[in-house]
């Protein structure tokens, strides 16, 4: 008799494994699994550490039964089957772990699962972020910045001591979206400021009680106290004719500068008044700068010294643009006297063969003189198609400060140079503005058919611009600005260097006409016409390769090894 007994499931292998055991050896085959969890019940017992449930398989009661007569019979019983089980044994916790990390979970479920989890980190933080302000979650990467204010204006809004409303005529849905988002910034940038949507829909009689003009759509009304002011939509969007298709296109958006200066209009008391010298020939102001300088809220008034025999008293600023005749002996004198009273002055010069005494003495008395003829530049940087444009250096001074830090350009055709006299008073200084190269030369006959330099012309470098100013007694302060050419304002002239001869006026006119009880500031508008990218040979042949030949590749190398490494898992 047999003294162990071998259960094996294939009757197939009975025989052979009986021949290695040997005689001691009894080997019997289950044909199979003899149990298996009822399909009526669970099968585990989950209250009781989740014990299984057996039920005999139907049909297997012949083969237990033997098997239970064979089992008797033995000393020991040997399940390989079950020996194997035992020892793969595991806790439920480490069984539902290695489950985890079974090949289709991680291919399958848990892909799932991660992805489930990466959708809803990023809901919870685009709810995070959307709850911020604007000004920390946008970025402005527009080519002319029409979604952000410039530093000038964040300046004028820190200062900003008194509360602004700013009301938006438009109807509920209807919202220009650039000056919707304009507005936000200014919100943002001072606790003074408050941005209101007024629908004329549901207030049709708002805008009656600070105007009784039409006011379209998009329109804004800026107010503070009992002062108001109306920026109508038509004047934040700048526009062009094409006469030849008598079409109408938009070139500019002017929304920062409309507003600035209806802000600054509403919470100042008393606007700075710029008196323009008549009556010698002057030129008139160029109708661009002179709604810069209206934007800015200074007031233009006309002055003939004939009549008025002084400079008046509410005067901010003098302006003398470049007066073809001689003013008086009388004019002169209630020049000087209004600017050795602290008066400020913008004063312009042409060449010409006019005498000009009375004119160039109020200059001598500052200590300025006009060089004989014209400025001819020697120097091919510093000069724009003739020699004679010149493009001069701008000298960062207080009365260019701001502007001589953004990177302009100066174009001044027809300039005179400006020579410093050693006679004048120790309280006066002088500051260069603009400056020539030390090639530039002074070309005397004008009239000589040449600019070639010759012996009687004289040498550079030059003054073409400078400030003026002069400490008086009663803590006043003469400030004078200074430029040898009228040609600076003009606009065609302006939009070869993209607006930088007015910027630097305007810089220059601001300087004298601040106050601590007025403040001034003008902010050009941003150009929106199409800017088009040239590319050479060279750069259409790169971006093509690049485009075309090595994006790809790289990207189905990568793909490669991602399904290389896959495989291999």
């Amino acid at each position: 008799m047999a003294k162990y007994l071998v259960i094996v499931e294939s009757p197939a292998k009975v025989k052979t494994i009986k021949k290695f055991l040997g005689a001691n050896y009894d080997v019997e085959a289950s044909n199979g699994h003899v149990r298996d969890f009822p399909k009526s019940q669970f099968g585990i017992d989950v209250e009781h550490d989740f014990e299984p449930k057996y039920i005999t398989i139907r049909g297997k009661g012949e083969l237990l039964a033997k098997l239970r007569k064979a089992a008797k019979k033995a000393d020991k019983i040997e399940n390989p089957a079950k020996e194997t089980a035992k020892k793969e044994k595991k806790p439920l916790k480490q069984k539902i772990k290695d489950s985890m990390n079974k090949k289709y979970i991680k291919n399958g479920s848990y892909s799932v699962v991660i992805s489930a989890v990466f959708v809803v980190i990023v809901l919870v933080v685009n709810m995070i972020v959307g709850s911020l302000p604007s000004k920390y979650t946008e970025v402005d990467v527009s080519e002319q910045k029409l979604y952000s204010i410039g530093d000038d204006t964040k300046k004028f809004l820190k200062d900003l001591d008194k509360d602004v409303t700013i009301y938006q005529v438009v109807q509920s849905g209807s919202e220009d979206e650039t000056i919707k988002k304009l507005l936000e910034k200014y919100e943002e940038g001072s606790d003074h400021i408050k941005v209101e949507q007024k629908d004329p829909v549901v207030n049709p009689k708002f805008t009656s009680e600070y105007t009784s003009d039409d006011v379209a759509a998009n329109s804004l009304i800026v107010v503070c106290g009992d002062r108001s002011k109306v920026v109508n939509y038509s004047s934040i969007y700048e526009s062009s004719i094409d006469y030849n298709t008598y079409q109408s296109t938009t070139t500019g958006f002017d929304g920062e500068g409309q507003i600035d200066s209806a802000i600054s209009y509403v919470t100042s008391e008393d606007l700075p008044v710029l008196y323009t010298l008549d009556g010698h020939g002057e030129k008139d102001l160029d109708s661009t700068l002179q709604e810069d300088i209206q934007k800015a809220n200074i007031d233009i008034k006309s002055l003939n010294l004939i009549t008025e025999e002084s400079v008046p008293d509410d005067a901010a600023c003098l302006l003398i643009n470049a007066p073809t005749s001689d003013i008086s002996e009388s004019e002169k004198d209630a020049i000087l006297d209004y600017l050795e009273n602290g008066g400020k002055a913008m004063i312009f010069s042409d060449y010409t063969e006019e005498s000009m005494d009375n004119f160039d003495a109020v200059l001598k008395n500052y200590g300025v003189e006009r060089t004989e003829g014209i400025v001819i530049e020697g120097d091919s940087q510093h000069y724009a198609q003739m020699p004679y444009y010149l493009v001069p250096t701008v000298n960062s001074t207080d009365a260019v400060s701001d502007f001589a830090s953004k990177g302009y350009y100066v174009l001044m055709p027809y300039a005179q140079g400006i020579k410093k006299t050693d006679d004048v008073r120790d309280t006066v200084t002088i500051n260069s503005l603009l400056t020539t190269s030390d090639s530039a030369y002074s070309k005397v006959d004008v009239n000589s058919g040449t600019i070639e330099k010759t012996d009687d012309d004289i040498d550079g470098p030059f003054d073409l611009g400078v400030s003026i100013t002069e400490t008086l007694d009663d803590d006043k302060e003469t400030q004078i600005v200074y430029y040898t050419s009228s040609n600076l304002m003009d606009s065609q002239i302006n939009q070869m260097v993209s607006g930088g001869n007015e910027q630097m006026i305007m810089s220059s006119l601001n300087w004298m006409c601040s106050s601590d009880e007025t403040s001034t500031i003008s902010v050009p508008s941003k150009n929106l016409q199409i800017s088009y990218l040239t590319l050479t040979a060279y750069d259409v042949s790169f971006w093509k390769i690049m485009v075309m030949g090595i994006i790809p590749v790289v990207f189905l190398v990568m793909g490669f090894m991602v399904w290389l490494k896959r495989r291999k898992a």
